[in-house]
């Protein structure tokens, strides 16, 4: 049996018009998650939306989970209705994701959730977003996530969390593509960054289960996109991967 610890990644669907030659769709997950976990020392494997079971026993395999950028989270699972720019819906893929970082946070198995996965992380725990960021008054450029164009723009993180540990930085140069942000932040979750317009960067899980406070970590930005030169962003990857290197013992549970 490897020691290298097995990441879970939570894929996209892929639609009939994304990969050529293939007559039907699929799922998949970007390159620069998958290589920033390589070079953290992990394996990584895909679960696909649509698993049938218990999200308990179905990561139970798993020593991490990364929850990956993406289409938008449907405001349904907030209690709104949708508004005018949204794309790219999955509502499977949200319940999915939602039920595996609450997995996660049960087993004690680390979890990094990275923009998209951020929302979800905070819509599953009872929290809200903002559905178009250009719509905020005072808010900076964050990118453009269809087109996949990144903005570059300094985050300020909190003394005393678990991202500031992390990283070990107090401000971080960050890649941003995002249209949707969060509003009202979920139970049991804090804010561990911002940016100057005071829009949400991060935040983790800070409520205690079963005798423990899990690592699990939330970054708006898009840390693949630069890991490969920053270190500071890397540390989020290696971080993950030593986390999940350590769990343990029958219950095989963080140490």
């Amino acid at each position: 049996m490897s020691d290298r610890p097995l990441v879970a990644i939570v894929a996209y669907h892929l639609g009939t018009d994304r990969v050529a030659r293939w007559p039907d769709g699929g799922y998949g997950a970007p390159a620069p998650y998958i290589e920033a976990l390589r070079r953290a020392g992990a394996r990584t494997a895909i679960l696909a939306p649509g698993e049938i079971g218990d999200p308990d026993e179905l990561l139970e395999p798993f020593d991490g989970l990364l929850l990956v950028g993406g289409g938008d989270v449907d405001p349904t699972h907030y209690g709104e209705s949708p508004g005018p720019h949204l794309s790219g819906l999955e509502s499977d893929r949200d319940e999915f994701e939602m039920a595996l970082v609450q997995a996660a946070d049960r087993l004690g198995r680390p979890a990094l959730c990275i923009c998209r996965g951020m929302q979800i992380l905070n819509v599953a725990y009872g929290g809200t977003l903002h559905q178009h960021v250009p719509d905020l008054p005072g808010a900076l450029e964050h990118g453009v996530p269809i087109a996949s164009t990144p903005t570059m723009h300094d985050v300020a993180l909190e003394p005393g969390t678990r991202l500031r540990a992390t990283v070990g930085r107090a401000s971080l140069a960050c890649s941003s593509h995002h249209h949707q942000a969060i509003d009202r932040v979920g139970e049991g979750l804090v804010v561990t960054a911002r940016s100057a317009d005071g829009m949400i960067e991060a935040l983790e899980r800070d409520a205690p289960m079963n005798g423990h406070a899990s690592w699990v970590v939330g970054v708006q930005w898009h840390p693949e996109d630069t890991a490969a030169t920053d270190s500071a962003q890397q540390c989020l990857f290696d971080a993950l991967a030593n986390l999940a290197g350590a769990r343990s013992g029958p219950s095989r549970t963080v140490a």
